[in-house]
């Protein structure tokens, strides 16, 4: 099998390429080119190139390999891994000129399925700031060289990133939880990046974050970095991680925080957009 840093090492620098064209295409203009989910759930032709760029550059180097992307889908490989790539993390930062947004790249082992893989390998890319974090299983997390490692902090203390949903009625039900949890921490941030935001927990800029409603791709590498550099990455109430919720914080602040989030979001079958 292949050894996992020579994963890593394609990770990074798939990334680090796919984050030059973006860069380039967000000086040059940037142009919506349809919807999604929703009017404000928007796709730019950066996207799909910046996917493009990514989904040939793997398929030469690892040909055996499947490929999960947020623009052009899902093919299975023979390989036993997958990689799952969010081409431009946070679109509507980045067609607003915002520079929080981020090429993300993971490789997984198993099924392109949050509940069941594992994850190997990992790399998120901001080419606005030209910060590169990446991961490996049992690796550790760096940003550039450097190791990371979250920070500890009690609940009254803690910042705590989160995002929202582009479906209306789910933003309001997420702005509910909010209104209840903000008086208990320090402070809340919205960045618009959730593979950035688990980066940030993995930093310390951030004690904790937590959203539901993420996609596979939105999570696969920023989740595996918070991990590595010490954060427990859960869902609520014994589950997995995924898109019903994610949560990444230090041990001790996670344990508060998902006893706290559990109570204050409805038990129901599904808490997706």
């Amino acid at each position: 099998m292949v050894a996992v840093e020579e994963l890593l090492t394609l990770a990074r620098d798939t990334a680090i390429r796919a984050g030059a064209l973006a860069a380039q295409r967000r000086f040059e203009g940037v142009e919506v080119a349809a919807s999604k989910s929703s009017p404000e759930d928007v796709v730019t032709h950066a996207d799909r190139e910046t996917e493009a760029l990514i989904r040939g550059l793997l398929a030469e180097a690892r040909p055996q390999d499947g490929f999960v992307g947020e623009e052009s889908g899902a093919d299975a490989g023979t390989s036993g891994l997958t990689w799952i790539v969010d081409p431009i993390d946070g679109t509507v930062n980045y067609l607003y000129g915002v520079p929080h947004y981020a090429v993300s790249i993971a490789v997984v082992e198993g099924d392109p399925d949050p509940a069941t893989w594992r994850a190997l390998a990992g790399a998120v890319v901001n080419p606005a700031v030209d910060e590169v974090y990446t991961a490996s299983a049992g690796g550790g997390a760096h940003l550039g060289t450097r190791r990371l490692r979250v920070v500890e902090a009690e609940l009254p203390l803690a910042l705590v990133g989160t995002g929202f949903a582009y479906a209306a009625e789910t933003r309001r039900e997420q702005a509910e939880v909010l209104v209840q949890l903000i008086s208990k921490v320090r402070d809340i941030r919205r960045a618009g990046t959730a593979s950035l935001d688990l980066c940030a927990v993995a930093t310390g800029r951030l004690n904790a974050y937590y959203e539901r409603g993420l996609a596979p791709w939105d999570h696969a590498a920023g989740a595996l970095i918070a991990a590595e550099a010490g954060a427990t990455v859960s869902g609520l109430r014994g589950a997995a991680a995924g898109r019903e919720f994610l949560l990444a914080a230090p041990p001790r602040l996670a344990a508060t925080l998902e006893e706290l989030l559990a109570a204050l979001h409805p038990k129901r079958p599904n808490l997706g957009v």
